[in-house]
């Protein structure tokens, strides 16, 4: 009963949004069943051999995931091993931070026109200037989630370790990592949202493929359902997304929420 309490405004906002957009006939505002006819053609009619999916969405939409990933995967590792770093040096990271606030604070869409000059040169070029887009706008949360994990360990848990003779990569390891994972998987989760965001993005101004491209082709022929359907798409990728990445956080930090439930 508590699941249908929280689900029922979903199916009751999809009829009002059916039988509005029937009574308008605005080919800019399909109804979602047109939308998911178009989202079932475009992408998922294919042969069982292929899982369901068309030419489409193999040629646009496991591109689009694999940019995705790969550049949260990056910046992830770049944020996690340089936030650790300079959470463990506070003198560092008092030299550091203009240059972290200054980075943080610009548009990495702004940055596309920088990222195409730089990197200019076919295909190639295009999936790199998409790969530092997306690392670039997504490594910051990571960085700063990171930095004040580290920074935040009770300084007991590193006194102990070194009592006990462990090493600096040890200490890390054992004691400093862990205590500083709450942190770190809330940049982890925040920056995977913005890494869908800038893949989109990073594919209608310089893509050739994906999702993102796929929806601004759509916009240029006027195909109102396909827009849709893309965004559509995106709203559902980011969902089960997020679903998967809750569910592997609460695997790994159930320890987390069994200290803080019993103290």
């Amino acid at each position: 009963m508590k699941v249908v309490a929280r689900i029922w405004v979903i199916p009751a906002v999809l009829v009002a949004w059916e039988i509005i957009a029937r009574w308008s006939a605005d080919s800019d505002f399909p109804p979602p069943t047109t939308i998911a006819v178009r989202m079932y053609d475009l992408w998922f009619s294919g042969p069982v051999s292929h899982v369901f999916l068309t030419e489409d969405a193999i040629d646009h939409m496991l591109p689009s995931l694999g940019r995705m990933f790969g550049g949260w995967i990056l910046a992830s590792v770049l944020g996690i091993v340089l936030g650790t770093l300079l959470g463990r040096s506070r003198t560092a990271t008092d030299y550091v931070d203009p240059l972290i606030e200054f980075g943080r604070a610009l548009p990495p869409p702004l940055l596309l026109p920088l990222f195409l000059a730089l990197f200019q040169g076919g295909q190639m070029g295009a999936l790199i200037t998409q790969l530092a887009t997306i690392v670039f706008g997504v490594i910051w949360p990571v960085l700063l989630n990171t930095i004040d994990g580290v920074r935040a360990v009770d300084p007991t848990y590193t006194e102990t370790a070194t009592v006990f003779n462990l090493s600096r990569p040890q200490r890390l390891r054992v004691v400093v990592l862990p205590a500083a994972s709450p942190k770190i998987f809330a940049g982890l989760r925040l920056s995977l949202s913005l890494a869908l965001i800038l893949m989109v993005i990073s594919e209608l101004i310089g893509g050739t493929n994906g999702i993102g491209y796929q929806l601004l082709q759509a916009q240029r022929s006027f195909d109102g359902a396909g827009v849709w359907a893309a965004i559509s798409l995106l709203g559902l990728l980011g969902y089960v997304v997020n679903s998967l990445f809750v569910l592997a956080e609460r695997r790994v930090l159930v320890w987390h929420r069994e200290s803080t439930r019993n103290p």
